[in-house]
């Protein structure tokens, strides 16, 4: 097991991790310390466990927002949107006929 050294909000926290996952913590750490970040620009240093649950809620709160989004296209029907499938078949009935024409050409030839 990895340990890997995250810096939030200027303290440094020892965390374990898989092996290969470090980068990607790194990643998770960096964005938590720019929301804490945000947060202390707004609000000044208002303690280290009120900073952190109040990111820890924005987050929860984004992530919400994106299972709610992916919810929605998961809802939308699958296939061609309205219009799309007669724009599709009059493209392949002009490509059939420019076909027929060149084989007509090629015949005569």
């Amino acid at each position: 097991m990895a340990q890997v050294t995250v810096t939030i909000n200027g303290r440094d926290y020892q965390i374990a991790c898989d092996d290969g996952q470090e980068q990607h913590l790194l990643k998770l750490s960096a964005y938590v310390d720019k929301r804490v970040g945000e947060l202390t620009a707004a609000m000044g240093q208002i303690g280290d466990t009120r900073l952190l649950i109040m990111a820890s809620l924005l987050i929860a709160d984004e992530l919400a927002d994106a299972y709610a989004a992916l919810e929605q296209e998961r809802k939308k029907p699958a296939g061609l949107a309205p219009g799309e499938e007669a724009a599709i078949a009059s493209g392949i009935e002009a490509l059939a006929a420019r076909i027929e024409s060149i084989a007509a050409a090629l015949e005569a030839a």
